[in-house]
């Protein structure tokens, strides 16, 4: 019993150094984790590539073992002082999300490792941005077409490192500042296109004005003559309506309406605070004389 208890552990310890040294890249077993990729090397050829977690066999102190890391990987690249399609020029800083896709390809392009490659990134990335953001103005790379520069130059660099293993799959800008020089002479030009659209907009206001208030004006004195000769005309049938109606009752009884007429010449000659000075004889006294022969003395 002791005998078997003995062996198990014999062969326990045997495990735990294999994995140990699988996990060291030592020894026959080869673990590969999840984040990882590596590359057997049998006298410096690749023999054999695991891309994906798993346990795998190689030959002891024959062969060497080559870790490659498979996340994404962050560079921040050098900025770029880069002319523009409108003369103006702009610092651009960037930085850029790649991976290894291909270990072997990798290896053979960068036997210096993983600084190599980003020396290389840093270089083509920088040269395809010069490229596309060069055909660009400053207000497509600061508004209208920053995403389609940014995937432009994700395609391209992509294209270029491919060969070498290498997959970009995404570059991005960090921030984007005009040269102090030339931004002074960018704001004043700035401030001078705006008072000049300020100008012109405030003009076009003012005529604008100009022409509502004269067709306000032409409106207003239509509506005024329309208005004084709907009332002239108004007028004018009264007046009509008036002498027909002052005619026929003239024709009733000629005397009455002479007499009313009187009676209203009356009030309107003698009223409050009057004083008239006539002769007894006036023609002005007619209905008073005629009513006082009526009535007798």
């Amino acid at each position: 019993m002791r005998r078997v208890l003995f062996i198990g552990l014999v062969l326990l310890a045997a495990f735990s150094a294999l994995v140990w040294a699988g996990s060291a890249g030592l020894g026959p077993v080869l673990i590969t984790r999840e984040d990882e990729q590596k590359i057997v090397l049998f006298y410096g050829n690749p023999m054999l590539v695991t891309t994906e977690p798993g346990i795998s066999l190689r030959l002891p102190l024959l062969t060497d073992v080559l870790t490659f890391d498979k996340r994404h990987l962050y560079l921040n690249t050098e900025p770029l002082l880069i002319p523009m399609r409108d003369q103006e020029r702009i610092d651009v800083d960037t930085y850029v999300v790649w991976r290894i896709a291909d270990p072997v390809a990798f290896y053979s392009a960068f036997r210096d490792g993983l600084p190599q490659a980003e020396a290389l990134i840093d270089r083509i990335v920088g040269a395809d941005l010069r490229e596309v953001v060069g055909q660009r103005t400053l207000s497509e790379v600061v508004t209208t077409s920053r995403v389609e520069i940014m995937q432009e130059v994700t395609r391209k660099s992509d294209e270029e490192l491919r060969p070498r293993g290498i997959a970009i799959d995404d570059v991005r800008i960090n921030r984007t500042e005009l040269p102090a020089a030339t931004e002074k002479n960018v704001f004043a030009r700035m401030r001078t296109e705006r008072e000049r659209l300020a100008r012109k907009t405030r003009a076009e206001g003012e005529e604008e004005g100009r022409r509502v208030r004269a067709e306000a004006d032409r409106e207003s004195r239509v509506l005024v003559a329309e208005a004084e000769r709907d009332a002239e005309i108004e007028r004018g049938k009264g007046d009509a309506e008036a002498a027909h109606l002052y005619a026929e009752a003239y024709a009733i009884d000629p005397d009455f309406y002479g007499f009313v007429r009187n009676l209203e010449a009356y009030r309107k000659a003698m009223g409050p605070g009057t004083t008239l000075v006539l002769s007894p004889k006036s023609e002005f006294f007619r209905v008073l004389d005629s009513a006082r022969e009526r009535d007798g003395p």
